[in-house]
């Protein structure tokens, strides 16, 4: 095990590109990784370069103190997993799995040993003699965490390798993955476009946006505490609705009402980095909306009709879309997200600022009627308009 660091480190290409811009970035022993962000945001870039398949342009990389920028992939002492298998098709799982031990001429018994035990870690123990044509996508895949797990390596480095499978092996093979890494404790980078996978795998998760590291932090502090508009939209799902708001006194003007700002959050504006005095940007939750006829705690939010467009039964819980005749709101923060997933504008239709809440369950609001929703006016996080940074401080229950 070890820990690995990025000390101001730049990787330019020939035509002037940088993919990564100064990264400064810690990955302690033992802990696992996340580096997550939209396409070309540099991540992969940045995992290469731990593997030595880029070049350093500017910068140092150390892997347990020693500075590596010079050595060769093969003297790093690491172990990539890919979203491509990239397992030989003659050979039987005993034989993929031990194959580098066998190029390393690890004797046999050592090679058997080591072998089974990745095997029985990874529940592949009745696979062994089958080639992997007779293997399903994650068993596959697991043969190929097997590969880099009897290496023994100070560090496993992984590049989006559950993309190639479906949604329901992805949720199983995030729950083997975690579970492994709990077991072997080997620090561990993992590189991610899924922010889901992201929030459920990592113990500090690394956003990055165009080369640049954005926030790291724990999965809950990124969460609550998104440092500008890029964090705050790109985690969570569904992704968190913004509104244009005006900052008066104590309370935060919105197209769905006035928030009286409670105690904790005016602390945290006062706390905060300034600017936003009038013109800020709030971002709302979908989780923190709720059917008015079924909040708790009323005295704490603010309630507001809406015609409910869209609903989504998700079982567990109702997605109500409903639209609000207010201004767009316009950042390139914001932008950027929007075309990675796909869209042309976030939230945005002709007629106005699209909303998601998401209600529980016992909610009777229907589809193409009003109803009256409630917006908890604790969780309001807000954003300066022209930066787009937080305007809060951390809340007081530790900020990382």
């Amino acid at each position: 095990m070890a820990e690995i660091v990025f000390d101001d480190i730049t990787k330019r290409y020939g035509d002037g590109h940088e993919a990564v811009k100064h990264l400064d970035l810690e990955v302690t022993d033992g802990e696992l990784m996340i580096l997550v962000g939209p396409s070309g945001c540099g991540k992969s870039t940045a995992l290469r370069m731990v593997a030595g398949l880029e070049d350093i342009t500017e910068g140092q990389l150390k892997i347990d103190g020693d500075v590596v920028n010079d050595r060769a992939p093969k003297d790093r002492d690491i172990a990539m997993v890919f979203q491509n298998y990239a397992l030989y098709p003659h050979m039987s799982v005993r034989e993929n799995m031990g194959f580098a031990l066998k190029l390393a001429k690890v004797p046999k018994a050592e090679i058997n040993q080591k072998v089974e035990e990745a095997a029985r870690i990874l529940d592949l123990e009745q696979h062994l003699d089958r080639k992997p044509a007779n293997l399903s996508g994650g068993q596959r895949q697991r043969v190929a965490m097997g590969r880099a797990i009897v290496r023994s390596p100070k560090a496993f480095l992984m590049d989006e390798p559950l993309s190639n499978l479906d949604a329901k092996l992805r949720v199983q093979m995030r729950t083997e993955i975690a579970r492994i890494q709990d077991q072997l404790k080997t620090t561990t980078i993992y590189v991610t476009h899924d922010q889901t996978e992201a929030m459920t795998l990592g113990d500090r998760i690394a956003v990055m946006r165009a080369g640049v590291l954005q926030q790291v932090g724990s999965p809950t502090n990124l969460y609550q505490d998104p440092v500008n508009l890029f964090v705050a939209g790109f985690i969570g799902s569904p992704a968190m609705n913004f509104l244009p708001g005006e900052l008066s006194g104590d309370a935060v003007k919105l197209p769905i009402g006035t928030l009286e700002l409670p105690e904790e959050v005016k602390r945290r504006l006062e706390r905060g980095p300034g600017g936003g005095q009038n013109g800020v940007i709030a971002g709302l939750r979908p989780e923190h909306f709720e059917d008015a006829s079924l909040a708790s705690d009323r005295a704490h939010g603010v309630s507001f009709k809406a015609r409910i467009d869209v609903l989504e039964s998700m079982g567990s819980e109702y997605y109500a879309y409903f639209q609000l005749g207010s201004e767009h709101v316009r950042a390139s923060e914001l932008e950027e997200l929007a075309l990675d997933a796909g869209a042309t504008e976030v939230g945005q239709s002709r007629e106005g600022t699209v909303v998601v809440a998401r209600l529980d369950p016992a909610s009777r609001v229907r589809q193409g009627g009003e109803a009256e929703l409630w917006f908890d006016s604790r969780r309001v996080a807000l954003f300066d308009e022209e930066s787009g940074k937080s305007l809060l401080a951390g809340r007081d229950n530790g900020h990382q």
